[in-house]
């Protein structure tokens, strides 16, 4: 374990600001989430001097880790769960692995319970699923039907991120562009750019018990339900990584980091750290004055070249200021204001005395280590987003379970475990209450949820910690709770994603707003250091 994972990422300041501010400095990054930490490491590889400025006691952002309980022994990531998206050439080229970074595939890589006490497993091994759909009793036109919608959305992700160019790293490519990548085929198309995921489900299987559980990886984080447009493309960027390097771009599967999620921030910062990067905590940003640097809260200036900005462009308005909005391009602030940052998703977060018993796998551990979806189904989920949207009424309908510990015993006490939850769909503000009122009675519909598929759960809490939009909005410091930085949505994709580059000379953005999208993927952040090293006229 590297000296940053072993403090949990509370670096403190290296230096007193006083000297970190008598030094001029190639670029400043503001914010240490993965993607900050991950432009900080590549631009001090090729030979700049990076300083990243943190406001929180800890870097990582979203995928860091902390100690929420009252049992200080437990120790989980706040909002990332799993790894599935992060970039193999980011971890290549910064020697994560080296560096400490260790993960599972999660094996099923996803299991549905349902009331009746069946299950469906997706499991590594196709064999394995295929006996799982025929234990399900899955009609011989559903089991194809499933396949070939498997193979639709892998067909997609191997020509867009493993054909003549990665369609994820440097600018994104057109519309038009990508339609030639896919072949010019229409459904292909349809499904990046305008269907939902109901729909291109429907076209493939009928099985009620398959479509609900094949629709929650269009709404993850999304404001939308399942039969709105434009989820199936949400559904395509949560099945676009290559975790496990196979040929032709391997599995699309996620996997479980070894001692949580803030560890891949933290061997980033550590690649970082040893390239030359200076990162600091408990340093908030009041200003970014491009072209200058930028302003500390306390008034002192740390003068820059160029300012990458990690946190969203809700936050960048705000630290660029009334003065420099106003004088650049009405179309692009115009952009900037209008991101729309809503977020549907509660996260509850579980210390366990020990591991639930699932009716439909009764005496069996190995559910800890899938990721596990419960809830009333994909029309129930359109029905709770609906009444979300439309009331402001919390309305737990469906959830993505981890278990940290079914791998990886170290971050809970010998015998005990952790349990995470992402829940939806719940409204920032609740059109009755507050979530400081009403936090306990959403935490209440996600364990109730949870009970119909695992009787024994309230007898396994010891503690929970529920975190509601306006939490991680506070926590984290993501407007509006949304953990992928706004929408990801077509209409927040692809090339209405925003860029590294700005209209404000030196001032460049690195979070997950940008190219690609969200997720803990840092491609973003690299994308953003070979930006500015291009406009420097170098190349990393």
């Amino acid at each position: 374990m590297n000296e940053i994972a072993a403090m949990l990422g509370e670096v403190g300041l290296p230096e007193p600001v006083s000297s970190l501010a008598s030094r001029d400095w190639d670029a400043v990054v503001v914010g240490g989430g993965h993607n900050g930490l991950t432009a900080a490491a590549y631009l001090a590889r090729a030979g700049k001097s990076v300083l990243v400025l943190e406001r929180r006691d800890r870097l990582g952002g979203a995928a860091t880790l902390e100690r929420p309980f009252a049992d200080q022994r437990f120790v989980c990531s706040p909002c990332a769960y799993v790894v599935g998206l992060l970039d193999p050439k980011v971890i290549a080229e910064l020697g994560l692995r080296e560096r400490g970074l260790r993960y599972w595939l999660a094996d099923p890589d996803m299991w549905i319970p349902f009331e009746d006490g069946t299950s469906f497993a997706e499991w590594q091994d196709d064999t394995r699923t295929q006996a799982s759909l025929e234990a399900l009793g899955v009609s011989k036109a559903d089991i194809d039907g499933y396949w070939a919608y498997n193979k639709l959305f892998r067909d997609i992700r191997i020509a867009l991120r493993h054909g003549e160019r990665d369609a994820w790293e440097g600018d994104c490519p057109s519309r038009e562009e990508i339609e030639s990548m896919l072949g010019h085929d229409e459904e292909k198309i349809g499904v990046v750019f305008e269907d939902s995921v109901a729909s291109v489900i429907d076209r493939y299987v009928s099985d009620e018990r398959l479509r609900d559980s094949l629709f929650g990886g269009g709404v993850i984080g999304t404001w939308a339900g399942p039969k709105d447009p434009g989820t199936a493309g949400v559904k395509l960027m949560h099945r676009q990584g290559s975790l496990d390097g196979g040929p032709d771009g391997g599995s699309s599967s996620w996997g479980y980091v070894e001692g949580g999620m803030g560890m891949v921030s933290f061997a980033i910062a550590d690649a970082a750290r040893d390239a030359g990067a200076v990162l600091a905590c408990d340093v908030p940003v009041a200003r970014i004055l491009p072209g200058e640097g930028v302003e500390l809260e306390d008034g002192t200036m740390i003068r820059a070249g160029s300012v990458l900005c990690n946190a969203d462009p809700k936050v960048a308005l705000r630290l660029l200021g009334a003065d420099v909005i106003g004088g650049i391009d009405s179309d692009y602030r115009g952009r900037l204001e209008g991101w729309k940052t809503r977020s549907p998703t509660v996260k509850l977060n579980a210390a366990l005395k020990r591991l639930p018993n699932w009716t439909a796998a009764p005496g069996e551990s190995w559910p800890a280590r899938s990721q596990i979806d419960v809830g009333d189904g994909l029309e129930a989920a359109q029905a709770a987003f609906e009444r979300v949207r439309d009331e402001g009424e919390p309305t737990v309908s469906f959830g993505e379970i981890y278990c940290q510990t079914g791998y990886d015993p170290s971050p809970a006490p010998e015998g005990m475990h952790l349990m995470s939850v992402f829940s939806q769909f719940v409204p920032y503000e609740m059109s009755s209450g507050d979530w400081d009122s009403r936090r306990e009675e959403v935490g209440e519909q996600i364990i109730s949820m949870i009970e119909r598929f695992a009787p024994d759960i309230r007898d396994c809490l010891i503690e929970t910690d529920v975190l509601g939009p306006p939490d991680v909005e506070e926590r984290i410091g993501l407007t509006g709770g949304n953990i992928f930085q706004g929408d990801v949505l077509p209409e927040q994709m692809w090339e209405n994603r925003l860029t590294p580059r700005t209209p404000i000379p030196g001032f460049y953005l690195c979070g997950a707003a940008t190219h690609p999208g969200g997720s803990v993927i840092a491609t973003n952040g690299r994308n953003a250091a070979n930006a500015v090293l291009a406009d420097l006229g170098e190349t990393e």
